[in-house]
């Protein structure tokens, strides 16, 4: 029998191989370092790392390490899965994803997600940087995410439908939780931390849009713009998931007044914003144990 490095092995998911077999075979590989068991699932977005010195870290495990797990390449995205707890709650974090634009697959991109529910977690949090295109938005700000609008030109769940992990027709009436909404705006006032409530759209990147493709976005009622969120959010739902997402506003999209986007400024932004979307993160996971 060959064995494949991970990394090539995350390139074969859905090359004719059995997606139930390889959750298990990830799930084996991860119960062979650690027994944890956590109830929430937290992916940090770009720039968004702080979290996970927050928490109690137990074990960290590379993406590397992990069969069929794609591995990020992309500035600020780390690729670990880190077990701990926080407040007392078990947890994993993925400090770092992949993107569509890297080459993967949407099924690929949301195989950790998979994992994640097979290990025991319940509720996943999904947190992600953005363009903000509404008029009230300023960079820096935080947006909980209501509904979603994909423009990826895909979907994770085209294929073959497994019983064993969802329905064949998931329902997408309440995409994001509207208990875990409630409890981030009731973090957020409680700590005074303005926040706003909208609709994302997942768009493939990597390039940014242009003035007109900002105008048709926000004619269509999207709030913000970004490239991730959306895949994990339906296998999630799949899955039978509770499912919170939060943005950070990282550049602001207003065609009429437009300037050019530096990766250093997204990340510059995301720094100052990460310890308020932190505290509310934090604030939200002890309200859940």
């Amino acid at each position: 029998m060959t064995i494949l490095a991970p990394a090539v092995r995350a390139l074969c998911i859905f090359a004719g191989m059995d997606l139930y077999q390889n959750i298990a075979e990830s799930v084996d590989s991860i119960r062979a370092v650690t027994s944890s068991q956590p109830s929430i699932g937290v992916i940090l977005g770009t720039g968004l790392g702080g979290l996970v010195s927050k928490v109690d870290v137990q074990t960290s495990i590379g993406y590397d390490n992990i069969p069929y797990f794609p591995i990020s390449t992309v500035e600020s995205h780390h690729g670990r899965l880190v077990f701990g707890t926080l407040h007392g709650v078990n947890i994993v974090v993925m400090h770092g994803r992949s993107h569509v634009y890297e080459g993967y697959s949407l099924q690929q991109i949301t195989f950790p997600v998979r994992v994640m529910q097979a290990l025991g977690v319940r509720t996943l949090i999904i947190s992600n940087a953005c363009g903000g295109m509404n008029p009230l938005y300023r960079r820096g700000d935080i947006m909980l995410i209501d509904d979603h609008i994909n423009l990826l030109g895909d979907n994770p769940l085209i294929g073959p439908n497994d019983d064993r992990l969802g329905p064949r027709f998931p329902d997408m009436s309440e995409p994001y939780s509207q208990r875990l909404l409630a409890l981030a705006e009731q973090a957020a006032l409680a700590r005074r931390t303005k926040v706003h409530r909208g609709v994302y759209v997942a768009v493939t990147g990597p390039n940014l849009e242009t003035r007109a493709e900002y105008r048709f976005l926000r004619t269509i009622g999207a709030d913000v713009v970004g490239m991730s969120t959306v895949p994990e959010n339906i296998v999630a739902r799949h899955m039978g998931m509770e499912v919170l997402g939060l943005s950070v506003v990282t550049d602001e999209c207003f065609p009429d007044s437009l300037e050019a986007v530096k990766l250093e400024h997204v990340l510059a932004a995301a720094a100052q914003a990460e310890p308020i979307m932190t505290d509310l993160i934090t604030d939200v996971i002890s309200k859940c144990a």
